[in-house]
């Protein structure tokens, strides 16, 4: 009876933006996940749950490496980021030999002096375990595929669902890849086709009639082929600046390269064509205010895209605050805001309390004014809460100090740490009735379609200054080069780039 095999699983993932002006540090990862060796073993949700669930059931043998997730932000510091990867190197290190690596990985991600941190992460166990160790990564649909990712790993899946309800049966995917390369029942030969396509995510839904729906569906229609294993499509991290970013189509065919790089060129073609669908309609938050006061019932869903803490930004505007107040409104109103300084000052002082704040922009300030606001300390928390779904669905995490203050009808919700929006725990967990506003500002260009699904009855994307604008027509990137969408509307002559990875 052959043995198990000894499947090695570790990660560092988070999604980094370099448009705002801080790092992320180990903090962030204390904050909200960092497991380590048999602590690993402890998840049950997202990819990494999905991943040791399918291991488990097909009796191999599972090796724990890191566990390491931020919320999203700037990019890694250099220290941060070799801090991690020393710590899951050195437990492959010493828990070799190992038949194959699962690195459920975001694809996103950056970090201070070396850049794309998952190329040089899967670059560097390529290294460690050898040429002939299988490699498979899973990767969000948001990531930035390069050419490191592509030559060191044997295979690569993305999720397939924004906003994102597949986590969990991508880990479960990724193992069945493994172990059948491992069993010798396939030899993967992958391409990746991508063009320069730097849209945001707001219309980049997989659901109904969106544009980037369309094309999932065209490249998932590939895999009835007998030929092919996996299709993958990729809306890029926008806010990243690498060289060679774009969008496309990643296929994996069983031992045709050929064919992997035809098919995956046909995706990266229809994605260019359906470029201009994939920039938003945008609405100043006055005008914004204005329509939503005209609709009967509510919620009405601000979405302030960019201060998106799913992006990157800080969490720290005020913009559509301001707006509310300059109206003003007489209606229920909830703004959340990271403020530090804020929330702790309120901390200083008891639930009922009448305060006097400067309020926002202050994490980040390069993209507004902080304001000054009067209002009534409503409650106090600790800011823990729990995710009811997503990729986080069932951990929690936390805000730090938070605070529920009122300033006539809208209540904002102060926080100490930037947390990923999913739906309204945040809100939920001060006390804040979602139910029962007419407007409610969310930081975040998608997830709301879940969160609030059923829930709202319309939702406005909004054009305000922040590091995750809503379009990046006007963004100008320093390694990026060369010309793309939005900035160049039509580029003569244009052809696909093509990465490949030939069968073994």
């Amino acid at each position: 009876m052959s043995r198990p095999h000894r499947i090695a699983v570790g990660t560092i993932f988070t999604e980094s933006n370099h448009l705002v002006g801080t790092f992320t540090d180990l903090a962030c990862f204390e904050r909200m996940e960092l497991r380590r060796g048999s602590q690993v073993l402890e998840s049950t949700d997202g990819v990494v749950g999905g991943m040791l669930a399918s291991l488990r059931d097909r009796g191999a043998d599972i090796v724990p490496l890191l566990v390491a997730t931020a919320v999203p932000g700037g990019i890694l510091s250099r220290d941060c980021y070799l801090t991690l990867k020393t710590a899951l190197l050195q437990r492959l290190r010493d828990s070799k030999p190992v038949d194959g690596v699962l690195l459920p990985l975001h694809g996103g991600a950056a970090v201070e002096e070396i850049g794309d941190l998952e190329g040089d992460l899967v670059e560097s166990v390529r290294n460690e375990v050898g040429a002939e160790i299988p490699i498979v990564g899973t990767l969000d649909l948001h990531a930035h595929v390069s050419e490191r990712m592509v030559e060191c790993t044997d295979a690569l899946l993305a999720w397939e669902t924004y906003p994102h309800r597949d986590t969990y049966t991508t880990g479960v995917r990724g193992v069945g890849m493994l172990l059948d390369i491992l069993d010798g029942k396939v030899r993967p030969a992958m391409a990746m086709a991508k063009v320069p396509v730097i849209v945001g995510g707001i219309m980049g839904s997989t659901e109904g009639s969106a544009p980037f729906a369309d094309v999932m569906r065209f490249a998932k229609a590939m895999e009835q082929r007998p030929d092919v294993l996996s299709t993958s499509t990729f809306l890029v991290q926008p806010y990243l600046d690498h060289p060679g970013m774009g969008g496309g189509g990643l296929v994996i065919t069983d031992g045709d390269i050929t064919a992997a790089v035809e098919l995956s060129t046909q995706v990266a073609e229809m994605y260019w064509e359906r470029r201009f669908d994939l920039e938003p309609q945008v609405w100043s938050p006055r005008e914004a205010i204005v329509r939503g006061l005209e609709m009967e019932g509510g919620p009405v869903l601000l979405l302030e895209t960019a201060d998106s803490v799913g992006g990157g930004a800080a969490g720290d505007s005020v913009a559509t605050l301001r707006a509310l107040l300059e109206n003003p409104v007489s209606v229920p109103a909830l703004v959340p805001v990271v403020d530090p300084e804020a929330a702790a000052k309120c901390h200083q002082e008891t639930e009922g309390s009448e305060i006097r704040l400067t309020l926002g922009h202050r994490v980040d300030p390069r993209w507004g004014r902080s304001m000054s606001v009067t209002g009534r300390i409503e409650k106090l928390t600790d800011g823990k809460f729990a995710y009811s779904g997503g990729i986080w669905g069932g951990q929690v995490a936390d805000m730090g100090p938070s605070v529920r203050l009122r300033i006539g009808s809208v209540e904002v919700l102060i926080c100490t740490y930037p947390t990923y929006d999913w739906a309204d725990e945040q809100y939920r967990s001060v006390g804040m009735d979602t139910r029962n506003a007419k407007f409610i500002v969310v930081k975040n260009p998608m997830n709301y379609r879940v969160g609030y699904e059923g829930k709202f009855t319309e939702a406005l994307v909004l054009d305000t200054p922040g590091p995750t604008p809503a379009v990046l027509r006007h963004i100008r990137f320093t390694e990026l080069q060369g010309p793309y969408f939005p900035a160049q509307q039509e580029i003569p002559g244009l052809r696909p780039v093509v990465l490949r990875r030939e069968p073994r």
